[in-house]
């Protein structure tokens, strides 16, 4: 049958790369192709076009998936049944209501566990004794279903010895310990005794738990705390490998570098743009390789786990987080990710219940399952743009590393406060893009939704207080373990973000209002001319929490327009109109709104005149512009 399917494309004559550029031309009026090529947070060019002259796919220079040095996975044929693990984090501060949910989970498709704790409650399980990760991980067989742990607050040796106690000697548990003392110094800004004495605790441990847990994984590097607090992918890139290569020289005097690097997972933060993220996994291969290289090690696969962002998440319009979290796995499934970890989507609001539990491993399901996004070997792979772009950010990524390891390494970079200098300039640098809407957050600052649906969330948490995390387990195994006496070791933490936490916070401002403060809409002219401008204005002064009015039919001139806006019992008002009709009509307009009581008045577009104060445009600060609205309207 397929033998039979006509080639259409054998109808049209070959188009030469010079006759698409001049149909480009043409198409954006002369302005030339670099009017679409995008710029990221590094730098980078995102070209429209990329050809075989940008990478030769066909010549095959990175050899094969499952071949050495790996830089296109390391399988040649993806498992049948369980192409990448879906792990499924937990986050409930209860270790029993905890306990409910893994077992749930495991029994409707997830196929590991990561057990996100926090002594204080607050991001993660209170588990901080011996009975507190029974009752968690009660009935949960480890041979089967992998059990990993996130240690949210501290390096992990505790969680670690703790979750290695709970496995009972079974040596064929499947078990990632993800001890990782660098990124707790850079997620919270402290590590207790300091930096020697952690990696000794860390380096004394895993000598224990790789003799005891053979198929375990000892540590984890973990740079998702660079995205989140709003560094670029470049930075992240480079923080992974800055902190792999600290974390293998300080745990030299207690680990050979090749046994620590077999017993380690690597871990990135994935976003809603797919294709970056793809490339971003491609190019954390292609740069833990030329670590091996440079080290003398003996090439082996890098274990990757994707996680998707915090901080592209919502929480209004929390709805929305579905479709990010969709982008966010595809890139992992076709970019190679090992491990794959979604958060769920209504995590913004509060401790996510079962609905968003079971969105975010069926987003994963229905990818594996449905999609098959697991069948092909490295999908992207010889794909122009990816592999150029990788390459690119690899370089990028490279060149920052480089710059750490001048300033001393990955801590002593953190600690004299150097790396986080620059990920502050790329962070402000973004949050001026979202302040002008050139980085766009759906639901948030483009298309908010003023009378939404609330998602659900998981009733408030019972938190203990006075309890400490204890070091019980960690002594039973390591009993020659000396007690920390040094000065802890400080850095100014990686803070994390959310990409619409400013606009969100002037929608609580309008919400928290008695009444629903809202804007006048001043049209001019009939329904066709001021309707683009109109709703642009609404979608505009919506981000920031304000409903717009009009007259209830068009107003025919200035006086029809001051009678309305006294009828609507507004403060403030916004002129929409075609630019033709302003040079006729917008400054008495303007003028009648003024003598009507406005306080200020606004235009869609960028006319100028008497009693026009501000003036609204693709482009304009939307941000400062909601800003003073509320200032005017009198919300705190």
């Amino acid at each position: 049958m397929a033998d039979d399917i006509l080639p259409l494309s054998s109808t049209f004559p070959d188009a030469t790369e010079a006759e698409w550029m001049a149909s480009v031309e043409k198409a954006l009026k002369g302005r030339g192709i670099d009017a679409i090529t995008r710029t990221t947070a590094d730098g980078l060019k995102i070209r429209p076009l990329y050809r075989e002259s940008d990478f030769p796919s066909s010549e095959d220079p990175l050899g094969t998936p499952g071949e050495a040095p790996y830089l296109r996975g390391p399988t040649a044929a993806p498992d049948k049944w369980l192409p990448w693990d879906i792990r499924q984090a937990f986050t409930h501060a209860s270790p029993s209501h905890t306990h409910g949910e893994v077992l749930r989970d495991l029994e409707r498709g997830v196929s590991s566990v990561e057990l996100c704790v926090d002594p204080t409650g607050r991001n993660g399980v209170q588990a901080m004794t011996m009975p507190d990760y029974d009752i968690a991980l009660n009935g949960v067989d480890a041979s089967i279903a992998g059990v990993a742990l996130d240690p949210v607050m501290t390096s992990g040796t505790r969680e670690a010895a703790f979750l290695a106690e709970w496995a009972r000697n079974k040596t064929d548990a499947k078990l990632d310990f993800n001890m990782d003392p660098l990124g707790a110094l850079a997620r919270t800004g402290t590590l207790a005794g300091g930096l020697d004495a952690a990696f000794a605790e860390a380096g004394a441990l895993a000598k224990v738990l790789a003799a005891k847990y053979p198929a375990a994984n000892l540590f984890r590097i973990d740079a998702r705390a660079v995205h989140e607090a709003g560094g670029s992918e470049a930075q992240e890139l480079a923080a992974l490998i800055a902190s792999a290569v600290d974390t293998l020289r300080r745990l030299a005097p207690h680990m050979e570098a090749a046994d620590v690097a077999a017993k380690t997972i690597f871990c990135l933060a994935l976003d809603a743009n797919y294709g970056i993220g793809v490339a971003k996994l491609r190019a954390a291969r292609r740069l833990w390789a030329r670590v091996e290289e440079a080290l003398g090690l003996d090439a082996k696969p890098m274990r990757l786990q994707g996680y998707s962002s915090a901080r592209m998440l919502t929480r209004y319009d929390a709805w929305t987080n579905m479709l990010r979290n969709t982008a966010a796995a595809f890139a992992g499934a076709v970019g190679g990710a090992d491990i794959l970890t979604i958060r769920a989507f209504n995590e913004p609001l509060g401790t996510p219940e079962e609905l968003g539990r079971r969105i975010a491993r069926n987003t994963q399901l229905i990818a594996m399952e449905e999609s098959q996004l697991g069948r092909v070997a490295d999908p992207t792979g010889g794909a122009w743009f990816t592999e150029t772009f990788a390459n690119e950010l690899a370089e990028a990524a490279w060149a920052e590393f480089q710059k750490i390891e001048g300033e001393g390494g990955y801590a002593a970079s953190l600690t004299s406060g150097a790396f986080q200098v620059r990920v502050k300039a790329i962070r402000d640098a973004r949050a001026k893009d979202i302040a002008k809407r050139k980085i766009p957050v759906t639901g948030v600052s483009e298309f908010p939704l003023l009378e939404e649906i609330a998602a659900p969330v998981a009733d408030a948490p019972h938190l203990r207080s006075g309890a400490e995390l204890t070091d019980e387990a960690l002594q039973a195994l390591v009993p020659d373990l000396p007690p920390v006496t040094g000065a802890d070791a400080t850095a100014e933490p990686l803070e994390p973000i959310h990409l619409g936490a400013d606009f969100e916070a002037l929608r609580d401002k309008a919400a928290a209002a008695a009444k629903q403060p809202a804007i006048f809409l001043a049209t001019l002219g009939p329904l066709a001319e001021y309707t683009a401008r109109a709703d642009f204005a609404r979608n505009l002064f919506a981000a920031g929490g304000l409903a717009a009015k009009e007259a209830p039919v068009p107003p025919k001139d200035a006086a029809e327009i001051a009678a309305a806006f006294k009828a609507s019992g507004l403060r403030i008002a916004c002129i929409c109109g075609a630019d033709a009709r302003y040079a006729d009509e917008a400054d008495a307009a303007a003028k009648a709104l003024k003598d009507a009581g406005a306080q200020h008045v606004w235009i869609a577009g960028k006319h100028e005149g008497d009693g026009i104060d501000s003036n609204i445009f693709m482009g304009c600060d939307v941000l400062h512009t909601l800003k003073l609205a509320h200032a005017e309207l009198g919300l705190s």
